[in-house]
């Protein structure tokens, strides 16, 4: 058990649109477990929006990372305003958390709560259990590239792919590292290295790390036959080790599977340091104020910042009582509905302490 008097430095940054309110739900399910497994968290707020930059200008920088290097872990809302230039917040926040703190990985669980959330016909429960590792820093994202010729029929716009070996290797190690504790020990890269030859480099690495790994299964994929076999057949899958933009493809077709985007939650990581967590949904802001968004996605961010600092009876707390939540009826899907915000973490909550 975790040490009584345990403190968790904890950032929370709600963002916009519905983000605020999955996060006020999701701590309704931290206060439970902090309340039944004896730890606390020393909650600090952070002030990053869309409704802040358009009240002050204020852009978040590498100055604005400062203090979230002290903390434990940083729960994220969503970021995404409709009266700001497209894409700015989220190059700004997410890719300056992600690059500026180095959280190379981005864990991404795929887990069904309850069959009948699944689009897929006859597959149950333990049929959708996939832990997806998406490198976080490399890749196309986030990167400027360039654009001539604007206007005319010889407008070109490039953007460089970038992958390192060091970027892909310590990928791929977390990956077999997480797929060591699983009951079923399986890696599946996930590439394009037949069309896009540069990532052969992915595939020459899968090998040499796999070396050190013989008690686990690995085999590689194109991303196009994962898309298939994650519709088709999932339970294929144990742990995906993928590249930035195949990582965030996939993962919400991932999710849709299990029920919608609201089921599914992301941890931005790097072990042993100051890490941000946040469901997968984007702002949508059209439902703000209306506390109509599921908080699910939210809550399993809350759940894998838990096991990140190291409080896993927590983290498996709140997983049983997501699955006890659908399978019971008690919480009947992830779509908007007004009240379900607060609504479905109470019931959250009321299963973490037992009730």
């Amino acid at each position: 058990m975790s040490s009584p008097q345990r403190t968790v430095r904890l950032g929370i940054l709600g963002g916009d649109g519905i983000g605020p309110e999955v996060v006020e739900a999701a701590l309704l399910v931290l206060d439970a477990c902090e309340a039944r497994f004896g730890f606390r968290t020393e909650r600090t707020v952070f002030d990053w929006s869309g409704e802040q930059y358009l009240r002050d200008g204020r852009r978040f920088d590498a100055a604005a990372l400062e203090p979230i290097k002290k903390l434990d872990a940083v729960l994220l809302g969503a970021v995404g305003h409709p009266g700001v230039p497209r894409g700015m917040l989220e190059a700004d926040i997410i890719f300056g958390f992600r690059r500026g703190l180095d959280l190379y990985v981005n864990l991404r669980p795929l887990t069904l709560y309850d069959a009948r959330l699944s689009p897929l016909k006859d597959k149950a429960e333990q049929d959708i259990r996939i832990l997806v590792m998406r490198e976080n820093t490399e890749d196309v994202y986030g990167r400027p590239g360039t654009r001539t010729g604007q206007g005319t029929p010889d407008e070109r716009v490039s953007v460089d792919m970038v992958f390192t070996r060091r970027g892909i290797e310590r990928i791929t190690r977390y990956g077999f590292e997480r797929a060591r504790k699983l009951d079923r020990k399986k890696v599946t890269l996930v590439d394009k290295s037949n069309a896009v030859p540069i990532q052969q480099l992915w595939r020459d690495v899968l090998e040499e790390v796999a070396g050190d790994y013989p008690d686990v299964e690995h085999d590689a994929m194109y991303v196009d036959a994962a898309c298939m076999w994650l519709v088709q057949k999932p339970e294929r899958f144990s742990v995906i080790v993928t590249t930035n933009l195949f990582g965030d493809i996939i993962t919400d077709l991932g999710a849709a599977i299990c029920g919608g985007l609201g089921t599914a939650a992301s941890g931005n990581i790097h072990p042993g340091r100051v890490s941000m967590f946040e469901p997968i949904h984007g702002s949508a802001p059209k439902y703000t104020g209306q506390r109509a968004a599921s908080p699910i996605g939210a809550i399993g961010a809350v759940a894998l910042m838990l096991d990140h600092v190291g409080i896993t009876e927590a983290h498996d707390q709140i997983e049983r009582a997501l699955f006890t939540a659908f399978r019971s009826g008690r919480i009947d899907g992830v779509d908007a509905r007004a009240g379900r915000t607060i609504e479905d973490a109470k019931v959250i909550a009321g299963l973490v302490t037992g009730g």
